[in-house]
C-alpha cells in the first residue's frame, strides 16, 4: 500500500503567505499553500494575466524604423 507523502506546512514566521489564497505556504509548494493553488498561478501565467504592457511605438530592437531602415556607412548599396 503506497503511502502519501505528507505536505510540510511553514514554521510560522519563516515564510509568507500564498500570494492566491492567503494561506501559510507549504514548503512543497512555495511559495503556495497547495498544488491547486499553484496550478491556479500557472493558468494565469498561460493565459496572459501577468503579462506587462508595452507601449505600441517600442521596437523589438530599441531602434526606430528610420534608423532601422537608413543605409550604413560601409553598405555600397544595392548591386545594379
Amino acid at each position: 500500500m503506497a503511502h502519501a507523502k505528507p505536505v510540510m506546512t511553514a514554521v510560522a514566521g519563516s515564510a509568507g503567505k500564498c500570494p492566491i489564497c492567503g494561506r501559510a505556504t507549504a514548503l512543497d509548494y512555495r511559495p503556495f499553500c497547495s498544488r491547486r493553488c499553484a496550478d491556479v498561478d500557472l493558468s494565469r501565467w498561460l493565459q496572459g494575466a501577468y503579462a506587462i504592457p508595452a507601449r505600441p511605438d517600442d521596437d523589438e530592437d530599441g531602434e526606430s524604423a528610420e534608423t532601422a531602415e537608413s543605409p550604413k556607412k560601409d553598405d555600397p548599396g544595392p548591386a545594379n
